[in-house]
């Protein structure tokens, strides 16, 4: 297994359904997980879904500058960490963010996100 190529893949999944239908992004999550969204924490993969249905825009179109990633213990998990931009429709500027995941291995040979951090970064 090649961790930089499972965190990009899972990146450009993940933004790419965010930015289409943020509704199948439950499936990425588990009742365990927990979502820090500009630190407000939710927990459970319903609950993540709905916070992230619930944002004030309909559509938005993520741009990627920077993907790290870092082996996590030893059950096989991974850290990513990623910077870029949002750009919202109808607005003329883009928002920068960074967010980090933690995914862990799943028994069937894919990943979940266990934790998720997300955060705008203002200038």
């Amino acid at each position: 297994m090649d961790p930089d190529g499972v965190a990009r893949a899972f990146v450009e999944h993940y933004y790419r359904t965010f930015d289409g239908n943020r509704a199948a992004l439950g499936g990425l999550y588990q009742e365990g997980s927990m979502l820090t969204f500009e630190g407000d924490k939710i927990q459970g993969a319903q609950s993540i879904v709905a916070k992230l249905t619930s944002l004030p825009f309909q559509q938005c179109l993520h741009h990627i500058s920077t993907v790290d990633c870092q082996p996590s213990g030893p059950q096989g998990g991974m850290l990513v960490f990623v910077s870029g931009a949002i750009q919202l429709a109808g607005e003329n500027h883009q928002l920068k963010f960074s967010q980090m995941f933690h995914l862990m291995p799943t028994p069937q040979g894919s990943f979940y996100v266990l934790n998720d951090i997300f955060r705008l970064n203002y200038a």
